[in-house]
């Protein structure tokens, strides 16, 4: 895809993945390899609504330390950080092992789903290990992810509920209320934004004591979008480059099989990456006192080759 991406087709008029499904893809939209997907919307046109939407160049950091969650999840397991002493020359080294780059606030790649079947996004087959390079992270290293980002905030209906109920499931926020909750923003998304969703689940967690925490890394259930096709539909069609979530996975926990998978409609099928584990709290209170909801993203994935994921690493311009 060269960077004056053309208009993308609208969504129902996308191919079905299989005959009888409700799963459409853009792999030959995007071009098969390609590493991009809807990160090859974010042109300078859409850096530059980003760069306007900065007002008071406050920096916000919206990403984890890498110590949380603690316990990790999904039985990730924590990482061991050393720290040698200072040397001969008095400096002073370290060194960070079994360190999982989705531990933390995290960028879901197009190599972490396969779909049975099909292969990864864009229909290709990857070798780990091998093939280094094939839809790899490392590609979103060289340009960043620097565009506008729009707050969208969903906690008023399901922060009551989680904070009642934690181990209960919580319903999951379907297209419309997604699409009031972007009305209520007052900022319509544009091509290349990055759509940030806060649910309410992260205030919960951080506010949560030790014991909540274990129980926390022990389950399953968090709020978040609907599998559905018609979520994957309205993001597709704002022309979203990518959705951020202050929960463990953007899409909610447990899902159902008649709404179907968020991952594979968005990450998989249409090259949409995810951004789990978001810490929108501070951001979320200083666009309130600066009373809009835009601002500049800028996030630098890491830059490793054959790559499935990344660690966050984000901030917030606003």
């Amino acid at each position: 895809m060269s960077e004056a991406v053309s208009a993308r087709p609208a969504y129902r008029d996308l191919p079905l993945l299989d005959e009888g499904s409700d799963y459409r893809h853009a792999w030959e939209f995007w071009g098969k390899g390609d590493p991009l997907g809807c990160l090859n919307d974010i042109t300078p046109q859409a850096r530059a609504r980003g760069l306007a939407a900065v007002r008071a160049s406050e920096v916000v950091n919206v990403t984890l330390p890498l110590t949380l969650p603690d316990p990790p999840l999904f039985g990730r397991g924590a990482y061991t950080h050393t720290v040698f002493p200072p040397s001969k020359r008095n400096f002073v080294d370290e060194k960070v092992d079994g360190l999982f780059p989705q531990r933390s606030t995290q960028w879901d790649g197009f190599r972490h789903l396969h779909v049975p079947g099909h292969g990864f996004f864009g229909g290709v087959d990857v070798e780990p290990g091998r093939d280094l390079d094939t839809i790899s992270v490392h590609h979103w290293a060289e340009r960043g992810i620097i565009t506008r980002g729009v707050l969208v905030d969903v906690s008023a209906r399901i922060r009551p509920a989680l904070d009642a109920a934690p181990d209960e499931p919580v319903a999951p926020v379907e297209a419309e209320e997604l699409r009031a909750a972007v009305a209520a923003s007052g900022v319509e998304p544009a091509p290349g934004d990055l759509l940030c969703v806060r649910t309410g689940w992260m205030a919960h967690y951080l506010e949560a004591d030790a014991a909540e925490r274990e129980r926390v890394a022990r389950r399953a259930t968090w709020p978040g979008l609907s599998g559905s096709a018609e979520v994957a539909e309205l993001l597709w069609d704002w022309g979203v480059a990518a959705v951020a979530a202050d929960n463990p996975g953007v899409e909610c926990s447990p899902g159902s099989r008649a709404a179907g998978s968020l991952h594979r409609r968005l990450l998989a099928l249409l090259g949409m990456p995810f951004g789990e584990l978001f810490d929108f709290e501070t951001l979320h209170r200083r666009l309130g006192e600066a009373g809009h909801n835009d601002f500049l993203f800028v996030a630098v994935p890491l830059n490793l080759p054959g790559g499935a994921g990344s660690t966050g690493n984000a901030v917030a311009l606003i």
